[in-house]
């Protein structure tokens, strides 16, 4: 299939980021007869260090070395429940079927929205291909023709459906209701085409998470052991996070792995 578009790593787009209320913060110290200030102007860090002051309401008398000395301290002494006010929403694009299988198993912290293949025409051809696979010309013959073959069973399966389904009878039958329109019968023949497509299947998901999830995240799936695409994911989040917030993210460390990849490390790992 000539127009199949073969797609090798993913891209993330950073939606929203928190805005922080300098005035309902100061709000705050005055009713409460402190003053205080942080040398960080990024509100998820600032946000952070007021919500771990208050657990012990440490405002006057603050240790030096400011928002990064602060978090840092948080890190090594593990209080990491604190960094679960910080917040961010990406949309992630070019990721397979498989990578998006296992990136919703983190839970906790974690909002997902993703691209629904019974209402999307999938006959735009979009697949990501293993590094290990496109960098082998035979073994990449190989996948292109099976991931070929299967996208023209989609388009042909989707087309005979719709097809058949214009029959009240196979309507009937199909359970949909006698004045179902077209795009009903759209949506009921993609989503059985749909069962032939790959794991390969290029997809789309909007994620919101946290700090503390989303360092959980970098450590589980940038790991030298986690699967190749999810860890070209982690580094690109990480690359966005760290210039986002340095002071939560600065001390992750990538190794260059021989597959072309980077482990990512940390030695405040499970905060």
């Amino acid at each position: 299939m000539s127009d199949l578009r073969v797609i090798a790593d993913p891209t993330v787009y950073l939606l929203s980021k928190q805005v922080l209320q300098q005035g309902e913060l100061d709000r705050f110290l005055a009713d409460h007869g402190v003053t205080w200030s942080s040398d960080s102007t990024v509100a998820s860090e600032v946000v952070t260090e007021t919500a771990g002051r208050v657990c012990y309401m440490s405002y006057a008398k603050p240790r030096p070395g400011g928002n990064a000395a602060y978090l840092g301290h948080i890190k090594e002494v593990g209080h990491g429940s604190v960094f679960e006010h910080a917040v961010w929403t990406f949309l992630l694009t070019g990721l397979s079927r498989s990578l998006t299988h296992e990136l919703v198993r983190h839970r906790a912290g974690w909002a997902y929205s993703q691209l629904s293949q019974r209402y999307v025409d999938e006959s735009v051809a979009e697949y990501v291909e293993p590094d290990i696979i496109a960098r082998d010309p035979e073994m990449h013959a190989v996948w292109h023709e099976a991931v070929s073959h299967a996208h023209a069973a989609y388009v042909k399966l989707a087309e005979l459906l719709n097809a058949k389904l214009a029959d009240p009878a196979a309507a009937a039958a199909a359970m949909l209701p006698p004045d179902a329109d077209r795009t009903t019968r759209r949506k009921t023949a993609r989503q059985a085409a749909r069962s032939v497509l790959p794991n390969a299947t290029e997809t789309k998901i909007t994620v919101t998470a946290n700090a503390r999830a989303l360092r959980h995240f970098l450590e589980q799936r940038g790991s030298v052991h986690a699967e190749p695409e999810i860890r070209k994911l982690a580094n690109a989040l990480l690359e966005v996070l760290v210039k986002d917030a340095p002071n939560l993210f600065g001390d992750y460390q990538r190794t260059p792995l021989p597959d072309g990849t980077f482990e990512i490390t940390t030695e405040y790992p499970k905060v």
